[in-house]
């Protein structure tokens, strides 16, 4: 076969150190904006990003020349940098983070649910919200 084709989409979640509350609403559209050129710069796509104080949803179509844990690593080292250069010299994202894959079908329930984020916090914690995602990926009860 000549060519490669692939639909892998990938739902990311990544949290603040210890989901200490340190994305502001004065510069989180600056770091989601920074994140997505990091994303499309590796040849993936950038679906949504959204988030709340202490973490990040963030919505990818993957390309097939990168895993989901190298992508995770440049997303996390360059935004690292980015923030702790220009808006909180000691900030640091959480060691691990969730990536859960996605049917072509289910891109606009995810879209939505991640649209909906600030909305949503407003009921559920992350820590719940988090666990409810692991559980209907089958993994039960861990500890977050």
């Amino acid at each position: 076969m000549a060519n490669t084709y692939n639909q892998i989409y990938v739902h990311f979640i990544i949290s603040v150190k210890n989901r200490m509350p340190l994305i502001k609403p004065e510069w989180e559209q600056r770091l989601y904006q920074y994140i997505t050129t990091s994303i499309d710069n590796r040849k993936n796509k950038t679906l949504i990003i959204n988030g709340t104080k202490d973490h990040v949803h963030i919505f990818v179509s993957m390309d097939n020349s990168e895993s989901p844990a190298k992508l995770m690593l440049c997303i996390k080292q360059f935004s690292s940098k980015f923030i702790k250069n220009n808006f909180n010299k000691d900030f640091s994202w959480q060691e691990g983070y969730g990536a859960f894959s996605y049917t072509k079908s289910h891109i606009d329930n995810v879209f939505q649910y991640i649209k909906k984020q600030k909305e949503h916090h407003k009921k559920v914690s992350f820590a719940d919200e988090y666990r409810n995602i692991l559980s209907k990926f089958g993994y039960g009860d861990i500890y977050i």
